[in-house]
């Protein structure tokens, strides 16, 4: 991994429709498909969340070039969330590398604490992420960000390993 004064800096910006082609290759992509559902399924729910308040989908880009998919979510503003037992101001999020080439190399530490830096200082009190208790790779990558295991939960999805990361100071969850 390159030295922080190096590090990759991603841009994370708003998804639009123009994008729904490339992410629906990602979502066929044997390393995505494992984890999420049928890529017609996952393109309805993106399209019906680039219009909610309560989840922002998002592309990943790296040097300019798209590499992945991710959402920040805000479970307090869905009804019945199941992740409404965190504290407010706590946001969900998801990742998925979509370039294959790419996985393995760091890249989804160097997002997500990128991603959660942003969010805290934009006010964010705790972010949240609940991987397949299987996806070890994803796990691994979430502690290295610095998440912490919480409890393991039942979502719609199926089984999750919670994990949460706090901003810093924030020591009340």
């Amino acid at each position: 991994m390159p030295k922080a004064e190096h590090a990759p800096k991603y841009r994370f910006r708003d998804i639009s429709r123009e994008d729904f082609g490339l992410v629906a290759k990602w979502l066929a992509e044997p390393h995505v498909a494992k984890w999420w559902g049928a890529p017609e399924t996952e393109l309805a729910s993106i399209e019906e969340a680039m219009n909610s308040i309560e989840t922002r989908p998002m592309i990943v880009e790296l040097d300019g070039h798209p590499i992945g998919y991710l959402q920040s979510y805000d479970p307090h503003l869905e009804d019945g969330h199941p992740y409404q037992d965190q504290p407010k101001g706590t946001l969900g999020v998801d990742i998925s590398i979509g370039v294959a080439e790419l996985i393995g190399k760091g890249h989804g530490t160097a997002i997500i604490r990128q991603l959660a830096a942003e969010l805290f200082a934009n006010g964010a009190r705790r972010i949240v992420i609940d991987p397949d208790p299987e996806n070890r790779q994803a796990i691994r990558a979430y502690e290295k960000a610095g998440f912490h295991y919480v409890d393991t939960r039942t979502s719609i999805y199926g089984p999750a390993h919670f994990m949460a990361l706090d901003a810093p100071g924030v020591t009340d969850t």
